[in-house]
C-alpha cells in the first residue's frame, strides 16, 4: 500500500441548526492493487484538545519537517488505518467513544508513524509493506 497523503481539518458549521462545529475529520489517500482510495475519519473535536493523555505529543503541530507543519488532526486517520488494516475496505468511519479514540493509539509506534510521515511530506507519498511495522510487538 501506498500512502499518499494525510490531512485533517476541523468542520465549521455551514447551518445554525447543526453541529459540524464539534466534529474534525482526518483523511488518509493511499494505493493499493492500482487503485487510489481515501478514508475518512469524523470524530469529536474534544478528543484533539485531549491528544496529549494517549500519545507522547505535547503541542500541536506534533512534527515540524522544514517548512511543513503536521498537526494532530493530520495524523488520525493514518493511524486508524495502520491500526485497523480493515478500514481500506471503507469510505467512512465515525469515531465519538472515547476508549474507541485512545485505542487507536494504544501500542502504536509513534516514531516510526513519525518517519512515515517525514516520507510522505518529503516525497509525496510512503510505501506500507505492512502495518504491523507500526504497532509495537510485546511477548
Amino acid at each position: 500500500m501506498i500512502i499518499k497523503r494525510c490531512k485533517g481539518y476541523e468542520l465549521e458549521k455551514q447551518q445554525s441548526n447543526t453541529s459540524e462545529d464539534f466534529f474534525n475529520r482526518s483523511e488518509v489517500t493511499f494505493m493499493e492493487n492500482g487503485t487510489e482510495k481515501t478514508v475518512h475519519i469524523l470524530y469529536v473535536r474534544y478528543f484533539n484538545e485531549q491528544f496529549d493523555r494517549f500519545t507522547p505529543y505535547q503541542q500541536d503541530p506534533i512534527f515540524s519537517f522544514g517548512v511543513h507543519e503536521v498537526s494532530f488532526k493530520d495524523i488520525v486517520a493514518l493511524a486508524c488505518l495502520l491500526k485497523n488494516p480493515a478500514y481500506k475496505h471503507r469510505k467512512r468511519v465515525y469515531i465519538n467513544s472515547e476508549r474507541e479514540f485512545q485505542d487507536i493509539f494504544k501500542g502504536l509506534d509513534f516514531h516510526k508513524l513519525s518517519g512515515l510521515v517525514q516520507q510522505i511530506v518529503d516525497n509525496g507519498s510512503a510505501e506500507v509493506r505492512s502495518s504491523h511495522e507500526y504497532i509495537i510487538q510485546t511477548v
